[in-house]
């Protein structure tokens, strides 16, 4: 077993210990989700965070799905769920769980908290129950129904497992201080009533369900997990989950608590990110503004750099905001050394060089990937009207406008040197048409004349006569502020970005034609895209994955 002391994080100095003391401890952790939407983000950091320390310490990682509200979870979400760790890298390498595996067995734990005057049946409604139990200054109030006798909640608790009394009437709590410090310790509801909701395993045969609180220790102990790795908001909640575990003397998994990840301008919480999607605001789970894993991938984004996104980031127990431009530079560092170099234009201007022959149409050799030669050449091919980005001319420009304007010369990436003669207009709008042009044929290739005449701007092409016009969604973050905000008068969200998401109709080189799903590219000089899975034999869609502009790297620069 591999056993490194040095620059390793907390959690895993604490298992060390642990292992210290018990050499014959098995590291088992888990992965819990619950299934009532899709994972994202700050999912993928637990998700790396348990797998990787059951593998560091030759143990297991189980995924257990938390399904104990019938009321939202689907089958549909854990397919989503399985789909997205088996993406990240861990195919075949988890046993999946079901919490409702084991409501037999938590029916059965909860009978034993009664029997040991641990657990009552207790008739106020949530309002009530709400009240009594007091704020973090004022001690709670005991529940009318506290000292029931135990016969008296074995048989209303029977009740409420049959279905013979009427939801939201009862339910069960722990007894344990009503003037404890902790609130959590405050007779927690550790069951309710929830009937003829049609569960996705078992169907309609249980009338109640358990809660996180009570499910998940017990569910850590049948499974023998030795560390149950959770954010900071169930710091509060282990002692709960202590009480239990203790109570019940079964098996006492270790709960320990990181700081969960939040991203500059963007939502993490899984109600609100149901709430954007309800609210029309993207088109789904996997919308590639959204957040999740799906829509992060469905953008291009690859397993590689969230791995080393969530690596970098590192393991703490202070809760932080980390820059989006920090995620945005590990993607565009992994991107940088896997995807293919190609030309698109995304604004396209007409260029027409006036002395190259009509009908002639040439093959030029271009670089697959300058950080990757394994990745060989392409042929490019080039002819007398070309298309190039609209930005990249100006009639009048300012100083040290280095590329396309009247009487100036610029390279064409891969091909030669041409400059501006002149431009036709439209004579209603004023707009420009076309640029006429000149070529030099002693500069193929970009290559420096005899006459050692130099230019200072390179900008890219393609060729009009072969390429053809594609989809690009150009995306941004879907909020405009560092930290978004939720309007809770209007039910509403405030600074959403009306830019998010722009469409153009591009032209593209003719090697593109073929590009499969997923299939990344840096378009030069613009951006990384990816093909998006609306694509069309021989019609493919890109999604804007990342720009060029290196925004972190500015940022650590001031």
């Amino acid at each position: 077993m591999e056993n490194k002391t040095k620059n390793i994080n907390f959690i895993h100095r604490i298992i060390e210990k642990d292992l210290e003391e018990d050499k014959k401890m098995e590291i088992i952790t888990r992965f819990p989700p619950e299934p009532n939407g899709y994972l994202h983000i700050g999912h993928a950091k637990s998700i790396f965070l348990n797998f990787e320390t059951a593998k560091k310490y030759d143990g297991i990682c189980n995924l257990r799905f938390d399904d104990t509200n019938p009321l939202k979870e689907t089958t549909e979400y854990v397919n989503a769920i399985k789909n997205d760790l088996d993406w990240l890298g861990f195919e075949n390498k988890y046993k999946i769980h079901f919490t409702s595996d084991y409501f037999e067995k938590l029916y059965e734990y909860a009978v034993l908290l009664i029997k040991k005057d641990k657990a009552f049946v207790c008739d106020l409604n949530e309002d009530e129950i709400r009240l009594s139990r007091g704020t973090l200054t004022q001690k709670g109030t005991e529940s009318p129904y506290r000292k029931r006798s135990i016969d008296e909640n074995l048989k209303l608790f029977e009740k409420m497992k049959n279905g013979e009394i009427d939801e939201g009437s009862s339910v069960l709590r722990a007894k344990i201080d009503m003037a404890s410090p902790n609130i959590n310790l405050r007779d927690p509801i550790i069951y309710r009533i929830i009937k003829n909701a049609d569960h996705h395993k078992t169907g309609k045969k249980w009338s109640i369900y358990p809660l996180y609180d009570f499910a998940h220790p017990i569910s850590d102990s049948i499974e023998k997990v030795s560390h149950s790795l959770c954010t900071l908001e169930f710091e509060n909640n282990r002692p709960l989950y202590d009480w239990f575990l203790k109570t019940l003397s079964i098996y006492h998994s270790k709960q320990i608590e990181f700081a969960r990840l939040e991203l500059t301008h963007t939502i993490l919480s899984k109600r609100k990110l149901t709430k954007i999607i309800e609210d029309d605001l993207v088109k789904g789970w996997d919308d590639p503004r959204m957040p999740t894993i799906s829509g992060m991938r469905r953008r291009g984004y690859t397993k590689e750099a969230l791995k080393n996104f969530c690596n970098k980031i590192g393991i703490a127990k202070k809760d932080s905001r980390v820059d989006i431009e920090f995620l945005e530079h590990c993607i565009r560092e992994d991107l940088n050394k896997k995807a293919k170099r190609v030309m698109a234009i995304l604004d396209p201007i007409k260029v027409v060089i006036e002395n190259y022959p009509d009908d002639k149409i040439e093959e030029l050799p271009a670089i697959n990937n300058p950080e990757d030669t394994s990745m060989g050449e392409r042929n490019i091919t080039f002819s007398k009207e070309l298309y190039i980005e609209n930005s990249d001319f100006l009639e009048n420009p300012p100083k040290k406008f280095f590329r396309l304007t009247i009487n100036q010369e610029v390279r064409l990436r891969y091909a030669y040197f041409i400059k501006c003669k002149s431009i036709i207009k439209n004579k209603e709008t004023g707009k420009i048409e076309k640029i006429l042009c000149t070529y030099d044929p002693e500069t193929k290739g970009g290559k420096t004349p005899p006459d050692g005449r130099k230019v200072k701007g390179t900008i890219h092409w393609v060729n009009a006569k072969d390429c053809f016009e594609a989809e690009i969604r150009v995306y941004d973050t879907l909020f405009k502020d560092k930290i978004p905000l939720e309007d809770k008068d209007k039910n509403s969200f405030e600074n959403i970005n009306p830019d998010s998401l722009k469409i153009v109709k591009a032209k593209l080189e003719k090697s593109l034609i073929e590009a499969q799903e997923e299939e990344a590219f840096q378009f030069e000089r613009v951006g990384y895209f990816t093909v998006d899975k609306e694509s069309k034999p021989n019609k493919p869609i890109f999604n804007k994955t990342i720009g060029l502009i290196d925004s972190w790297k500015k940022i650590q620069k001031k």
